[in-house]
């Protein structure tokens, strides 16, 4: 089953509020929704209306100011020019299927690494096996009455500054002739 997704309100003075967190939120906020995989849907705080997809417009365009790596210009003349909906649904679909595809590529790209990395790995392992490498040393017992010649030298410090000090009182005296 599917989350519900996360309602953002849009106010008239331009605000978003994000119902379900109960706090205001930005074009950045709302955008790192989605990369979390979040599904959110924006509506008018008035009538109710689906502003999902003009919200989500902004923020690829508001993104595209910042880095000069937005869509295409060719590919943004074309949307324009495919204003007929059958020709703008065919655009849709084929971004859509290339960023799936590009999804799908990703993930194999990384799945294979991972597969390379143990095939790597594993005949490392085998040939130190068969080399009759040997296993790590186990801790040196020597450290051992180091650490609790340490500990005591410390539990001595500490019992030190508990003490108070001999032959001093709680107030200084100055000098007499100096001043």
């Amino acid at each position: 089953m599917k989350p519900a997704p996360v309602v953002i309100k849009k106010y008239g003075n331009r605000r978003l509020y994000d119902s379900s967190r109960s706090q205001y939120v930005n074009l950045d906020d709302i955008a790192a929704l989605i990369r979390e995989g979040k599904d959110v849907q924006i509506v008018d705080a008035k009538t109710g209306q689906d502003l999902t997809r003009v919200t989500l417009t902004q923020i690829i365009t508001e993104d595209a100011k910042d880095k000069p790596t937005g869509l295409p210009l060719e590919l943004l003349r074309q949307l324009i020019v495919a204003s007929d909906e059958v020709r703008q649904e065919f655009v849709m679909w084929y971004l859509k299927s290339a960023f799936d595809t590009y999804q799908k590529v990703q993930d194999a790209v990384q799945n294979r690494l991972g597969e390379v990395q143990s095939a790597i790995l594993s005949p490392v392992d085998m040939m130190k096996s068969f080399l009759g490498a040997p296993a790590p040393p186990p801790p040196r017992a020597e450290t051992e009455p180091e650490l609790d010649t340490l500990r005591k030298r410390i539990a001595e410090l500490e019992a030190r500054l508990k003490k108070p000090a001999r032959g001093k009182s709680g107030s200084r005296r100055k000098p007499k002739g100096r001043v």
